[in-house]
């Protein structure tokens, strides 16, 4: 996670190329096998580094299958399905990524990325709704809302409500929306 953050701090910093770099060799190391925290917050995190729309869509997609792999399956608290929007597999890998003594450690970082729903969903809905894929971001969009019960009132919460919120009237005032 120390390397992970190293190379968020790049991308906030404006470095988007080393960052990328960075999450790649990352990804290299850890990869589909790699525990789903990791898998997820590097995802989610890449796929910011992205020039093309598709590519952005893929990563954020690994990094949403990644959190349900460890949440259970379900995309929010209310256990709705994957919905990837894309035709084949969701892609959603098994939720055995830990057992026996780890089973503080996987609970600990289920809690994380529970907390990482809201946010991954409105990336989602924001990429869908960038590919003019109105459905699939709408759906996104919904889930977000339903996943803020993770989030506390404080400045990465409040950030989180107002993004989604920008997102909904993108949508309305563009006749995508409800």
């Amino acid at each position: 996670m120390t390397r992970i953050g190293q190379a968020v701090m790049l991308l906030h910093g404006g470095d988007r190329e080393e960052a990328r770099n960075r999450f790649g060799v990352l990804w290299a190391e850890i990869g589909e096998c790699g525990g789903a925290l990791h898998r997820c917050t590097l995802a989610h995190y890449m796929a910011d580094t992205q020039d093309d729309p598709e590519d952005e869509l893929v990563w954020d997609l690994r990094a949403l299958a990644s959190a349900q792999g460890l949440t259970g399956g379900g995309a929010t608290d209310a256990g709705t399905a994957l919905d990837t929007g894309l035709s084949g597999g969701t892609g959603v890998s098994g939720g055995a990524e830990a057992s026996g003594d780890e089973g503080g450690a996987e609970h600990r970082d289920a809690l994380a990325v529970r907390a990482f729903l809201p946010s991954l969903h409105l990336a989602l809905a924001a990429d869908y709704f960038g590919l003019r894929r109105f459905e699939a971001a709408r759906t996104h969009l919904d889930r977000g809302w339903e996943a803020l019960g993770t989030l506390d009132d404080d400045g990465y919460g409040d950030g989180v409500r107002t993004a989604l919120g920008r997102l909904e009237r993108r949508m309305r005032g563009s006749g995508a929306g409800r």
